[in-house]
């Protein structure tokens, strides 16, 4: 999560949407009052400036609008330019789950992954429950509960669809540096059955209408 209060935008990043690539490229350029909340290196520096800092939510990287208020002051959520990245969701779910048997610290999202393949790990109630209740539109919408976004930046289309981001800016961003890539097949539709497949349809229905995402992209 990056507030530029010098270039007047708020970056909300959205697990495994390819955030992290963004948040490097962003804090390559970044002003020196900017807040970055996150453990990419210049975040990591510039923790110690986040100390007493009372917000309404968790302060971390995947912080959403509605946890960083207090951070960031109910005016400058109305007016800064707030961008986000989203991503096809079978695509996402095949990069969380390798991601999380990767990882080693204790949490039961990470318990499940490792002791389950990859269908059981979708199908799991606790899964599908934090997919379904977690739809991208709710990271950017604030405690009051209005959505605000002025951009939504579809991985699978980014050098487009960051045009408007780069116009507020400045400069160009794109393209971007590909960062903390999973291991694993880069042709998601491998890892699903047709049950599998209808699993994601039926939680992520709203990402998927929304913004055009199929299992056959075209």
């Amino acid at each position: 999560m990056i507030l530029s209060r010098g270039r007047r935008y708020i970056f909300i990043h959205i697990p495994k949407t390819g955030g992290t690539a963004l948040a490097l490229a962003l804090e390559s350029r970044a002003m020196k009052d900017d807040v970055l909340v996150g453990d990419t290196p210049k975040a990591k520096q510039r923790r110690r400036r986040l100390k007493g800092v009372e917000t309404a939510g968790r302060l971390w990287k995947h912080a959403t609008l509605a946890d960083i208020e207090g951070l960031a002051r109910p005016e400058e959520i109305a007016a800064f330019f707030v961008v986000t990245l989203v991503r096809n969701p079978w695509d996402r779910v095949v990069s969380y789950y390798h991601w999380l048997k990767a990882q080693s610290f204790d949490h039961p999202a990470v318990t499940l992954a490792r002791r389950r393949d990859f269908s059981g790990f979708l199908n799991a109630p606790e899964t599908r429950a934090a997919l379904a209740g977690h739809p991208y539109a709710r990271y950017v919408t604030t405690g009051a509960g209005r959505e605000r976004c002025d951009l939504f930046l579809r991985l699978e289309h980014l050098d487009e669809d960051i045009r408007p981001f780069e116009a507020h800016l400045g400069f160009r961003l794109a393209p971007l540096a590909v960062a903390n890539l999973s291991d694993r097949a880069r042709d998601w539709r491998r890892y699903y059955s047709d049950a599998d497949a209808g699993t994601v349809a039926e939680v992520c229905a709203a990402d998927i209408s929304r913004f055009g995402y199929a299992f056959d992209p075209a």
